[in-house]
């Protein structure tokens, strides 16, 4: 009876993490620009201010302020392959945290990724 219950609690965190990831992918792919954040993250902050400078409209997932923000952050990790805040992303794509996105501005990069 115990491996049934086992099995059970696992089937459960599989479906969790699926729903989790199918949320990630539809984040990313609804808006131009999706940075999940934690709210008190001074490299987050940076990101996000780098968007303001800019004045690009982007979504901001606080994972600090959100019940499901520690298995959003462990499924990043999956998908992205790094765990740490902020995760930007473009277009779908994963461009880095608050250091990438500010070296994005500063080469001249980060403006051609935002049109289209």
């Amino acid at each position: 009876m115990g491996s049934l219950t086992s099995r059970a609690s696992r089937a459960s965190v599989m479906a969790n993490s699926t729903d989790i990831q199918q949320f990630i992918k539809d984040a990313v792919s609804q808006e131009k620009v999706v940075v999940f954040s934690k709210s008190y993250c001074p490299y987050c902050k940076l990101a996000k201010d780098v968007f303001n400078k800019v004045k690009q409209p982007i979504k901001v997932y606080e994972l600090d302020e959100r019940d499901d923000g520690t298995a959003i952050q462990e499924n990043l990790a999956h998908i992205t392959g790094f765990r740490t805040v902020p995760q930007v992303f473009i277009n779908g794509n994963c461009v880095g945290g608050g250091s990438d996105v500010k070296a994005l501005l500063d080469s001249g990069k980060l403006q051609p990724m935002l049109i289209g």
